[in-house]
């Protein structure tokens, strides 16, 4: 394992998307184009499965280093408010291009701090959003929660406008690694609020775990998984921690790279973790996921329902997901569109009527085929060609650049379709890289991804 970690650890993407968004062409996207494949999306799916909303709640009190999330830091909760009427005016911009009223499948806060906001504002944006919109039969409300601020009255308040799942962002319980990221939260605080979740009644309460943070050794990964045992969460995101400092505002200048564990440091982390939470019936789902069996990821993917975004892994698909508020990303199946990301410019165009994207892409046919084919690796880690709709022009060179994967045995090839092993799956990104045409077609000149180990 140790000269396959030496091999594969490249920059690569984490797939939220094919094409990735440092590929999207600009040349054939509009804000019409965007348009109009929304409004086709919404028809042909509307009715039938509803639609994903995600919402970007962009505040934060203290900046965390390790968070590569569009965010701006304030301590001045006087913001709130307008944000929020803001947001709902982009929703009514949205709605006013569909003849029926948008059905809401999934609904998602990201943030920043989604609990900055004061409960009653949560409360203020939901039912706002509600006034343009019903909620589907099997809908799942969602939201990221900080340990150090969220309140039972914000559990109670969000459990009462139909929320059941919850993540809180852990990362790891030791001191002198959660000094290196400022993020200063003890175990009692995560216990707390894991406990107060339960007893509102949400059905599924998630931890966020990060490997390969600053300062941080196997014993501290070990630490964190063992205290996690004690409140068995329902699901884990058990991920690698990004170290991209390049990237403007992420606060990761604030180490250095000797800080960071290696490579080979990294996957031991990531094999002992995964063991420990094998022992006590976590499963793995897809990339860096893990569930009890009674959680609706896990049975998601058992039934081959599962799916993945902008929102990450989510247990059912909508065709049609939007964006709302700085930096958001909307996938209407058929094109991409990112909001502005500076607060004040996205103001500005809701106030004037204009939907505020600044970026965005048209897939093309072969676009849309090798999504399906990365969308398969990564939520089920296989796919296959045999229909004429699955088969593109470049599928050989494809399955050439994964030859030397199928020697070190972390794919298995067969005539018309690719199974990832045991093996490969610490490996899917890369693997995915095989098929990404777009990559290979324009080789990046400048570092634009985390390391793929």
């Amino acid at each position: 394992m140790r000269n396959l970690v030496h091999k594969y650890n490249i920059p690569g993407p984490r797939y939220t998307s094919y094409p990735t968004v440092p590929y999207w062409n600009m040349e054939t996207f509009s804000g019409k184009a965007w348009k109009s494949t929304l409004k086709r999306s919404f028809e042909e799916s509307n009715s039938t499965e509803g639609i994903s909303l995600y919402i970007h709640l962009p505040f934060c009190e203290q900046m965390c280093t390790f968070c590569g999330c569009h965010k701006r830091i304030t301590k001045r909760h006087a913001v709130e408010k307008p944000y929020i009427s803001t947001l709902l005016k982009e929703w009514s911009l949205y709605c006013e291009l569909f003849d029926t009223k948008p059905i809401i499948k999934e609904l998602h806060l990201g943030g920043g701090t989604p609990t900055f906001f004061s409960p009653e504002h949560l409360r203020i944006l939901i039912n706002g959003i509600f006034r343009h919109a019903e909620r589907a039969e099997n809908y799942e409300f969602s939201f990221e929660g900080h340990p150090n601020n969220t309140t039972k009255t914000h559990l109670k308040v969000l459990f009462d406008l139909g929320f059941r799942r919850v993540s809180y962002g852990v990362q790891d319980y030791n001191q002198k690694v959660q000094k290196a990221i400022h993020r200063i939260q003890p175990f009692e605080k995560v216990r707390d609020v894991t406990e107060w979740s339960r007893e509102i009644g949400y059905t599924s309460v998630g931890h966020d775990l990060i490997f390969g943070l600053p300062h941080q050794t196997l014993e501290h990964v070990k630490d964190t998984i063992l205290k996690t045992k004690l409140l068995m969460p329902d699901r884990l995101a058990f991920y690698s921690y990004a170290h991209v400092p390049w990237l403007k505002g992420n606060g990761q200048r604030g180490y250095n790279d000797i800080d960071l564990p290696t490579a080979e440091e990294k996957r031991n982390q990531y094999e002992s973790g995964k063991s420990l939470l094998a022992e006590v019936g976590y499963h793995e789902i897809g990339m860096d996921h893990f569930a009890l069996e009674s959680d609706s990821l896990y049975t998601s993917m058992e039934s081959g329902k599962l799916h993945r975004n902008f929102m990450g892994y989510t247990a059912s698909k909508t065709q049609l997901m939007i964006g709302l508020g700085v930096s958001s990303i909307g996938d209407s199946w058929y094109s991409f569109a990112q909001n502005v990301k500076g607060l004040e410019e996205y103001e500005h165009l809701v106030e004037n009527n204009i939907i505020p994207i600044y970026r965005g892409h048209i897939l093309t046919e072969e676009d849309q085929i090798i999504r399906r084919h990365i969308l398969n690796l990564m939520c089920s880690f296989e796919t296959s060609w045999d229909t004429e709709s699955k088969n593109f022009e470049f599928l050989e060179q494809g399955l050439t650049r994964l030859k030397e994967m199928e020697k070190d045995e972390l794919v298995e090839i067969s005539v018309n379709s690719i199974k990832v092993t045991e093996k490969g799956r610490p490996f899917i990104r890369n693997i995915c890289m095989a098929f990404d045409l777009l990559l290979h077609r324009k080789a990046p000149e400048t570092r634009l991804f985390s390391m793929t180990i």
